[in-house]
């Protein structure tokens, strides 16, 4: 008889290991996850299975599917933003064909179980297109269905994905003359993350956290994008949260399948401002890359999450000065310490 699991691909990520450590906290499932790395040391005891390999594999899927029966799946692993850009035919194979060789495996197991499989998948604010400066001024609170017109590779590989989502919970097989078992995608627009616990790895919305981790360095730092850049952030245990929460909602109080979450939206000169507050001497000066700006100038200023507040109760635990005051400064000073 197959073991009832939840699965977590991309589990050696940061959220894949903070919802490993929460969801071993409460018991409630066995995990298998998926990655192409081992899995950090303090987690590997917490899984019931870990499977190294890739997403784009589908005798691995498949040989998953006949050992498990799985609950919820967390598609967390990606090829993301900066990368995406440099080997953008990678970046479809792995975020597209990857993400839709795992919605199949999703169908066929709601077929199998009777009832749907969640599917639990982040998206980005690089799914927003916004024309121009003026519009993005205009706009300053985008809703989940404007101006969905990315100009980036991972931008387009999520949006696609956010559309075979819905298909395969509200369209697959539509034509069949009994109607099958569909499975249940619920999916995150995530704003720009900040960590305490891992360097920002080239993102482009890095240039807040960068800011932050230079300055606990003692090392000057050069923004690559203008002083009144904005967008919207979140901390990374929001983001954990948020997660949690939509896969726990019950599938009646929800009224659309997409949903913005964010927690508080500033400029790039804001975010220095804040990064003085704790580091006074820190040396933080612009230095504008024209294509990362050009790319953070098409998403908008802020998202409207009133749908995810509504439907199954968002709220972020951390605004702007808990992030930085209880969160983020004192990590990362006990890191470079």
């Amino acid at each position: 008889m197959r073991k009832s699991v939840v699965l977590i691909t991309g589990a050696s990520g940061e959220i894949g290991h903070a919802l490993v450590e929460n969801l071993s906290i409460s018991g409630e499932c066995d995990i298998v996850t998926v990655d192409l790395q081992d899995l950090p040391k303090d987690i590997e005891a917490k899984v019931s299975r870990h499977i190294k390999g890739s997403i784009t594999d589908k005798i691995l899927l498949d040989d998953l599917a006949s050992r498990f029966e799985i609950d919820v799946i967390y598609h967390l692993a990606a090829l993301l933003s900066t990368r995406a850009e440099i080997i953008p035919g990678t970046a479809h194979r792995v975020n597209v064909e990857g993400t839709l060789l795992l919605l199949e495996l999703a169908a066929e197991q709601s077929q199998f179980r009777g009832k749907p499989v969640k599917f639990i998948f982040p998206s980005s604010i690089a799914a927003y297109g916004m024309p121009d400066l003026a519009t993005k001024a205009q706009f300053k609170r985008v809703r989940e269905w404007e101006w969905n017109y990315p100009t980036t590779m991972y931008g387009a590989n999520k949006l696609y994905c956010e559309r075979l989502g819905i298909y395969f919970s509200n369209h697959y097989k539509q034509l069949s003359e009994e109607k099958p078992i569909t499975l249940d995608f619920r999916c995150l627009r995530y704003p720009g993350l900040i960590s305490a616990f891992t360097m920002p790895s080239g993102g482009t919305s890095d240039y807040g956290p960068e800011m932050l981790h230079a300055a606990a360095k003692g090392e000057p730092y050069a923004c690559f994008v203008r002083p009144d850049t904005t967008i919207n952030f979140m901390a990374m245990p929001d983001a954990v949260k948020a997660a949690i929460n939509l896969a726990h909602a019950p599938a009646d109080s929800l009224t659309q399948r997409v949903y913005n979450i964010t927690a508080f939206s500033l400029s790039a000169a804001e975010f220095r401002e804040k990064v003085l507050e704790y580091f006074p001497g820190a040396e933080i000066s612009y230095k504008v890359h024209q294509n990362r700006q050009g790319i953070v100038d098409t998403w908008p200023m802020d998202t409207d999450d009133n749908h995810a507040r509504r439907d199954w109760g968002w709220s972020p635990d951390y605004d702007l000065d808990r992030c930085f005051g209880e969160y983020l400064v004192p990590n990362i000073k006990q890191r470079y310490q």
